[in-house]
């Protein structure tokens, strides 16, 4: 069943992973999967998604996502195996409707973990797992890949109430979900086998924080690129940025060095309900007391307010906030999730002692709110995939 063991190193032993296939043909398979994707892009995929795909699948990042969760790699035990890792069984994942590119960064991640993989995609979005999956296999020779991607992996799209739902339950040792609180609910109480784990991604809010020396034009640069791939629609998308320190005057300038800059970093116009429901949300922010404008073109509405002002629900609304740092902890959403950082001194350990004392889950730097990776919302769930044993001296 397992046809490869694997070694890596931690500071106090060896850990051994057991895999049915060497996992050095797999990761080196989808790496030379960028060279076909450098030449064309899925209609399906946008190219800023496709982009973020092809680094993802760089030789050394995906080393790194191992790493980070296992050990550094090794030929031989090094030190005496404590640990025994192995894969679980079939993982079953239930993807969301608005962040589509979760489904491709699942299938790469998954398929190193020698686990079936079952993937329902949502139903009223494009199946971009099934993409790649389609484009990996036109591209592959006969290797180890190749194999996974037709025997281990399954994608299907069916609504709530398809008896797959239960099948999918029933028959997975993981359960991963991402969705709303009521739909993780609902598919975390069908029968499922007693020991199996389940993880649950739900409705979760973000925030930019940054101190005004650091907002310089490349980094507000990242802030749009950033907020404009989803808007408030993504979990990982800044609904506000805290500037921590600034008074209302200095954010009042930045708000319009932000309006300024954003149709020279984009200036492709938005689609005409996007900017007609931008120029209602702008009235609306007006009515609620947050001093709004409307970029160029109604691309987005820049909203500048005190934390204390109610939230403007409106799909492209970017909130700009000026605010101690004591105010920006206490006014924390309750299901806050990312925050991207801007500030001159990174390292200072009063930033883990924010992070500590608080609800935060990710804690990156504003480039990178939307990455994706092994640990999510406090969960390390790509390592709990495998089954740990535990091995005696």
């Amino acid at each position: 069943m397992f046809d490869s063991l694997h070694f890596f190193r931690t500071p106090t032993h060896s850990v051994a992973l057991a895999l049915p296939f060497a996992l050095e043909e797999v990761i080196e398979a989808w790496s030379r999967l960028r060279f076909p994707m450098a030449k064309t892009c899925p209609d399906a995929f946008s190219r800023d998604e496709w982009a973020y795909l092809t680094g993802f699948l760089d030789r050394e990042h995906l080393w790194q996502i191992v790493q980070e969760a296992i050990g550094l790699p090794e030929e031989q035990p090094s030190g005496t195996v404590r640990l025994l890792l192995r894969p679980r069984g079939r993982v079953a994942v239930w993807l969301p409707n608005n962040v589509t590119l979760l489904g491709p960064l699942l299938l790469v991640l998954l398929s190193l973990t020698g686990n079936e993989v079952r993937l329902k995609v949502g139903t009223h979005c494009a199946d971009l797992a099934g993409t790649l999956l389609r484009f990996a296999l036109e591209h592959q020779e006969d290797d180890a890949l190749e194999s996974i991607l037709r025997d281990r992996v399954q994608i299907e799209s069916f609504g709530h109430e398809d008896p797959r739902q239960q099948e999918m339950a029933a028959g997975a040792q993981v359960r991963i979900v991402f969705g709303s609180n009521e739909t993780a609910e609902a598919i975390q109480a069908l029968p499922n086998p007693l020991e199996s784990n389940g993880f649950s991604f739900v409705d979760r809010q973000s925030e930019a924080w940054a101190d005004e020396k650091s907002l310089t034009d490349a980094v507000l640069s990242d802030l749009i690129k950033v907020f404009s791939i989803y808007g408030q629609a993504g979990c990982t998308a800044p609904r506000r940025l805290v500037v921590l320190g600034a008074s209302m005057e200095g954010a009042l300038e930045l708000r319009d060095r932000l309006s300024a800059l954003w149709p020279q970093v984009l200036p492709k116009r938005p689609p005409v309900h996007l900017a007609s429901a931008n120029v209602l949300g702008c009235q609306w922010a007006a009515a609620m007391g947050w001093q709004a404008t409307l970029v160029e073109g109604n691309q987005t509405v820049l909203a500048l307010g005190t934390l204390d002002l109610p939230e403007v629900h409106s799909p492209m609304t970017l909130m700009i906030c000026p605010a101690t740092l004591e105010e920006a902890i206490r006014r924390l959403p309750p299901q806050i999730q990312t925050i991207g950082y801007a500030f001159q001194d990174t390292g200072d350990p009063q930033w883990l002692a924010v992070v500590a004392r608080s609800g935060i889950k990710r804690w990156v730097p504003l480039a990178r709110m939307h990455h994706f990776g092994a640990v999510w919302d406090g969960h390390s769930f790509w390592r709990q995939t495998f089954e740990a044993v535990e091995i005696g001296p």
